[in-house]
């Protein structure tokens, strides 16, 4: 193992997960516009929307143990968790294709993951993710959805092609609303799809069984 690299990792995670935690403010006035019109992913344009440190290890850790190599994942932000993601791959041999939808969090999330020395093993696009996966044609090992919620379903579908019978899917913040659609669709497809509720119902682990 090299001590070095894994040292300039997790002090990338440090100071991002610190700062993500000071950004109370900025998501703050993304809740206040929603108040008088639909929440839209540009109010959230400076705000982290990160994942916890515990599920960040867990991500890497079911890629690692499941030796997964090619994971996608939808909502890329300011590239926290694909720190840990692109972490695990760099240990099975595989890459991350990550999708972010508004260029300046992309551009940010581009310079952190490059902070980090990751950046060979992860390819960012920008743009909706419905289009910019829309070609995808080679397996799913591991996808994780942390992208705009009433999207997880249609994506879902989309890339279903493309599952196979060890792939996982993560599924964060399924304890909201605009996921019901999903946890509808994997109840009326229990032959083909099982689910195990993470981090207190807040994630849903997916299995593929067929």
């Amino acid at each position: 193992m090299n001590t070095d690299k894994v040292n300039i990792i997790e002090n990338k995670l440090i100071v991002l997960h610190a700062d993500a935690e000071k950004d109370i403010y900025r998501m703050g006035k993304g809740m206040v516009r929603s108040i008088f019109r639909p929440i839209q992913p540009k109010d959230f344009e400076h705000a982290y929307l990160p994942i916890s440190k515990k599920q960040g290890q867990t991500l890497r850790q079911l890629i690692i143990d499941n030796k997964c190599k090619h994971v996608i994942e939808f909502g890329t932000s300011f590239g926290i968790s694909t720190i840990y993601l692109a972490d695990a791959v760099r240990q099975t041999g595989g890459e991350v294709i990550t999708t972010e939808l508004l260029e300046s969090k992309a551009k940010k999330a581009q310079l952190n993951i490059e902070d980090a020395g990751l950046d060979d093993f992860v390819e960012i696009r920008t743009g909706d993710a419905m289009l910019t996966l829309k070609d995808h044609n080679t397996p799913v090992d591991f996808l994780f959805l942390d992208g705009w919620k009433d999207l997880y379903l249609p994506l879902f579908k989309m890339l279903e092609s493309q599952f196979h019978s060890a792939t996982l899917i993560y599924a964060d913040n399924m304890d909201m609303a605009d996921t019901q659609d999903l946890t509808d669709y994997l109840n009326a497809n229990k032959e083909s799809y099982s689910y195990q509720l993470l981090h207190n119902g807040k994630a849903y682990l997916i299995s593929k069984t067929t």
